[in-house]
């Protein structure tokens, strides 16, 4: 019987619960009756990301930017173009989905939208168990004892999706995800459509399950501030590449590159004086075409500090700091966008 490298000790070997290298994402691009390729949109173009056991790796960039494509392309849910993603040190691009399957108990997904990503004629019940059915185990406790873990009723087991509101289907769409104990999480935007108040709700229940049960998370989101609320470090995406990653702290407090500063400028500050004294940084022009990329910096069209090298020449991450990396020419860490230094505290 084939098996698939233990996760269990990862930490001890130091090799990462997690890591992609040069991901790349190519969609065909085709026109008219006959299907004519017309070209390819560049999704995601050379990512590559490490997750260690129990962090939270936030990912945050503009809608179109890639996010999505990267928490498919970590769980498998599409192929790569190219590149190589890795758990526990085990490559898992060349598994066929036999040998993907044990694999799949320690990597899971929370979905942005609960309500499309849950079966409406199953009942929560049906939900919940499906992912011991396909792997073929017994369940590891009740489905009522899994939702009063996320918050929910043992007499919500017998009802169906469209019964719930937005934060408790998402509170489902965690219990499934926690089902079969995974090491590692992929939550792609799982607050963006709900209320900011079942935002914090969720947020706070992700907080306390890790704590719980030491999981390691890829948090997708645009939002700033809910990454800054839950995450160990950060990476920034632009146009299907990472531009900067950083811890937390780091990011928020002395961002290097241009484009980070600029969505830093649009979190609101916690200082009413601070808020109206500081200058808000507009990106002028809209985000290029992944069909059509521009030359060079992939962000030189509507950066402030573009000079000739920008045009010609595609900036690599390189680091400027421990476990400071940034894809820029012509990086200049700015001041600390707020004077109220940041602690960690639970989302109100």
């Amino acid at each position: 019987m084939n098996s698939v490298k233990s996760m269990e000790n990862v930490d001890s070997v130091n090799v990462p619960l997690l890591e992609a290298h040069d991901l790349v994402k190519r969609f065909p691009v085709r026109h008219g009756l006959t299907r004519r390729l017309a070209g390819h949109v560049r999704a995601v173009d050379g990512v590559s990301l490490r997750v260690d056991a129990g962090e939270t790796l936030g990912l945050v960039g503009e809608s179109g930017c890639g996010k999505s494509t990267v928490a498919r392309l970590l769980t498998r849910l599409i192929e790569p173009t190219s590149g190589t993603v890795s758990v526990a040190g085990r490559e898992l691009t060349t598994l066929d989905e036999q040998l993907m399957r044990p694999v799949r108990r320690d990597l899971q997904m929370i979905f942005q939208d609960p309500f499309s990503s849950l079966n409406p004629r199953q009942t929560v019940r049906q939900i919940l168990t499906a992912p011991y059915r396909y792997q073929g185990l017994p369940p590891e406790e009740p489905v009522e004892q899994l939702l009063e873990r996320v918050g929910l009723r043992p007499e919500h087991a017998a009802r169906y999706p469209h019964e719930f509101s937005g934060g408790q289907a998402q509170r489902i769409g965690v219990a499934r995800a926690l089902a079969l104990r995974p090491r590692l999480v992929v939550c792609d935007e799982p607050v963006s459509a709900l209320d900011v108040s079942v935002q914090a709700q969720i947020l706070n229940l992700l907080k306390d399950l890790q704590r719980e049960y030491g999981l390691a998370y890829v948090f997708i989101a645009h939002d700033l501030g809910a990454v800054r609320q839950i995450s160990t470090r950060v990476a920034v995406m632009y146009l299907g590449t990472v531009v900067e990653t950083a811890d937390r702290d780091t990011l928020y407090g002395s961002a290097a590159h241009p484009y980070t500063h600029a969505l830093l400028s649009a979190v609101p500050l916690p200082d009413p004086d601070a808020e109206r004294a500081r200058e808000r940084i507009v990106l002028s022009g809209d985000l290029p075409s992944p069909l059509d990329p521009p030359s060079g910096c992939p962000f030189r069209t509507r950066c402030p500090k573009a000079a000739g090298p920008c045009a010609t020449e595609r900036p690599a991450l390189r680091a400027i700091a421990s476990g400071h990396e940034v894809a820029c020419h012509y990086p200049e860490p700015l001041p600390r966008p707020s004077s109220v230094p940041y602690t960690e505290e639970r989302t109100s």
